[in-house]
């Protein structure tokens, strides 16, 4: 390849019908094993590097934006993929494309769920293992986030706060927003007269009582998960066990873990576990509002202007307030999950699993590790259980 075409203007992608573009995306749905590392490298190894969609140095920034936006980037990526190709289209077609086989596995799982799975020993004993093997993953992200977005002594402090707030009970909506403004005052050097004035309504607020679920109430409540999720998907595991098992009391923590381990076994995105939130809240329909609201994001933020979300995001003030959000959600995480600990981890079996299912997941660092670990956990249930 000589010099000159390595120049970023030399890069296009190819032209192709709708059709062609929707198949393209929808393969690298079916593709989509070993969670967001390995889906982004699947990405970015045939549209950049065989088929030069875009420079390497283009695709680097867009990646960067798309982490520090909420939603799971490699459907994030792919919407842009598909926007840069055909326009906003293109970008839904792509962004659907990629979404559809998680989609439809998970609402099928969710369907046998509710139908059969309660009665079924078999399956029983499958989840018992897959609930313990979550619990490891769930920590696991908890030291992958926070090893990021922990990155001085304010920022653990930060998290250390809202931990304790969440233990409390108080509501992570003035807990999360004062993690952000807080950091962003630290930032400027004016933080003590601020957080004087705001610790009277910080410790009054009680945390909020949901209605039962209706299908437009599940499309909120995917909503905000959606625009909430920073970090990756496990960020969104705090918001909706709160709406579904603390406030809507539409599901056990039980059956919340359940629909974790069920997306951690499928070819998507694990933000794909909403789907299974919003079914057993509203069946079929409830299971597609909770989606769409939570995808709803992810297809918007390049929809409405992938150039502007770039300015945004390099203005410091921005940076600093995403920062102390992230360590907010990373304490949120963690007091989520010891509540969702019991029901994980009933017995020494279980633990057992839990930490055999932790140690693999930190030595072992292959693509398949996770699908590997989920697929294991459940023959140990077969055999423990």
């Amino acid at each position: 390849m000589s010099p000159a075409s390595n120049l970023e203007p030399s890069f296009a992608p190819p032209a192709e019908s709708y059709l062609q573009l929707f198949w393209r995306f929808l393969r690298f749905g079916l593709l989509a094993w070993g969670g967001p590392t390995a889906q982004i490298a699947m990405i970015r190894q045939e549209l950049v590097e065989e088929e030069h969609w875009i420079s390497r140095e283009r695709f680097n920034r867009v990646l960067a934006v798309y982490q520090a936006l909420p939603g799971p980037e490699a459907h994030e990526l792919c919407v842009y993929f598909g926007m840069i190709a055909r326009g906003r289209l293109g970008a839904i077609l792509a962004g659907m494309g990629f979404m559809l086989p998680g989609l439809c596995l998970m609402l099928l799982l969710s369907w046998f769920y509710v139908t059969y799975g309660l009665q079924s020993p078999l399956f029983a004993r499958v989840l018992y293992g897959f609930q313990a093997a979550v619990a490891a993953l769930i920590v696991r992200a908890i030291h992958r986030i926070g090893s990021h977005a922990l990155t001085n002594r304010w920022l653990w402090v930060i998290a250390l706060a809202v931990f304790g707030a969440q233990l409390l009970g108080l509501s992570f909506w003035i807990t999360l927003s004062l993690a952000g403004a807080a950091y962003t005052l630290i930032q400027r050097r004016a933080l003590a007269p601020n957080l004087l004035g705001w610790s009277v309504p910080f410790l009054t607020l009680a945390p909020t009582t949901l209605a039962l679920p209706t299908v437009l109430a599940l499309f909120g409540y995917g909503l905000r998960s959606g625009l909430l999720t920073f970090g990756g998907a496990y960020t969104a595991i705090p918001f909706l066990q709160y709406d579904a098992v603390v406030a809507g009391g539409w599901m056990t923590n039980q059956q919340f873990l359940d629909g974790l381990a069920l997306s951690s076994i499928l070819p998507a995105p694990l933000i794909i576990f909403s789907t299974f939130v919003g079914y057993l809240g509203g069946g079929p329909w409830g299971a597609l509002a909770m989606t769409a609201g939570v995808f709803l994001p992810a297809f918007a933020f390049t929809l409405i202007g992938h150039t502007y979300f770039e300015k945004v995001i390099d203005n410091p003030a921005t940076h600093a307030f995403l920062d102390g959000l992230t360590a907010g959600v990373v304490g949120l995480i963690a007091a989520t999950t010891i509540g969702l600990m019991p029901a994980a981890l009933p017995d020494w079996p279980a633990a057992l699993i839990f930490l055999m299912a932790l140690i693999t997941l930190y030595r072992w660092q292959a693509k398949w590790a996770v699908a590997v670990v989920m697929f294991g956990a459940g023959i140990l249930g077969l055999i423990f259980h």
